[in-house]
């Protein structure tokens, strides 16, 4: 049985649609483990992770520290991780 080009069309473009919701849900729910991770990190919950507190608490954060922060400001925030994660 074939499909009429109608439907596969309409088929095509509705999993078009699924495609920026389900990357949408992916990135909300990385950002979210991004804002959790960071708040437990942030030892003295100033909003700024140093150098320091991510020293084993996000390896690879701390590993790539000098490089997200490249204003050399000595801190990073969530959002410039969160920044840095969607690239």
């Amino acid at each position: 049985m074939q499909l009429p080009l109608k439907k596969i069309c309409l088929l095509g473009a509705y999993s078009l649609l699924a495609l920026p919701m389900s990357a949408n849900a992916d990135n909300a729910s990385k950002n979210r483990e991004i804002a959790e991770r960071f708040a437990k990190c942030d030892t003295n919950h100033d909003g700024k992770l140093t150098k320091a507190e991510a020293n084993g608490c996000m390896p690879r954060i701390y590993s790539h520290f000098d490089y997200i922060d490249s204003s050399k400001k000595g801190y990073l925030t969530v959002a410039e991780i969160q920044a840095v994660a969607d690239n």
